[in-house]
């Protein structure tokens, strides 16, 4: 066996071990190893991010359990490790980017304040450091199972997304992002209520409504025409309408 192979071999067993070790830690019975679990997640991605990278499915395997650990301490720790993690591991985030922002996501409706809070800083950590059409796509799939205060922060980093990505991938906008109005504006009662869906949306629909008129202008309206009348008229409710041709925003609040 050459010099180069024994060295290859031995990076390899070293991989492995460092794999085996943080498998045992994040999956531990006793929390205290769970947190350290995370700690050395973290020492891993600031000492040697390409090892993290190119294990980033089997180790977020383990890591992204400890996203929604039924300890509190652990549950909020791994979310704020979350967000030292996202800039230096970036586009190596993509294969899991999914399931991430599911369980991220999940975090939106805990009543635990610093849960929430981390959770909040995760998502616009990623909205920083990562693709921003992959992310848009994926929280617009996230909105329909969601509900009460998740549904409402996913649908206002939407809009956040809408801005960033419509001027770059205008169609990523309108395959992903217009069904989701047409959604809330088809199932909305009263003063924006989705029933069963636990919460108000009114808000954050019309911020998502205007933030799409703002950067498609006409071509929203025109979209909106194949949509049931109920839905237009929602629609030139929110965006102020008195005509398709004349639509008057200036100085004007959303009506609800």
């Amino acid at each position: 066996m050459g010099p180069v192979v024994r060295r290859s071999s031995l990076r390899s067993l070293e991989v492995m071990d460092q794999l085996k070790e943080l498998n045992k830690l994040l999956t531990a019975k006793e929390f205290q190893m769970r947190m350290e679990g995370i700690m050395l997640l973290t020492d891993h991605c600031r000492n040697n991010p390409q090892f993290v990278s190119l294990n980033i499915i089997q180790i977020f395997d383990d890591f992204t359990l400890r996203l929604q650990d039924s300890n509190k301490k652990v549950n909020q720790y791994a979310l704020e490790s979350v967000v030292s993690m996202i800039p230096i591991l970036r586009d190596g985030l993509h294969p899991v980017m999914v399931s991430m922002v599911t369980v991220v996501t999940d975090n939106l409706n805990s009543k635990n304040s610093g849960i929430y809070s981390a959770a909040v800083k995760v998502l616009e950590t990623l909205i920083t450091h990562l693709d921003n059409v992959l992310l848009l796509q994926t929280f617009a799939s996230r909105v329909r199972f969601t509900s009460g205060r998740a549904m409402q922060d996913i649908t206002q980093h939407l809009s956040v997304l809408v801005t960033s990505v419509y001027p770059r991938k205008p169609q990523a906008v309108e395959r992903h992002v217009l069904p989701i109005l047409w959604y809330f504006l088809s199932n909305m009662i009263g003063n924006g209520v989705l029933p069963g869906r636990s919460g108000n949306v009114r808000t954050v629909v019309c911020k998502l409504a205007k933030t799409l008129h703002k950067e498609m202008g006409p071509t929203l309206l025109d979209h909106a025409a194949s949509q049931p009348q109920h839905v237009i008229k929602n629609l030139q409710d929110l965006l102020v309408v008195s005509s398709w041709k004349a639509i008057r925003l200036s100085g004007m609040t959303c009506p609800w």
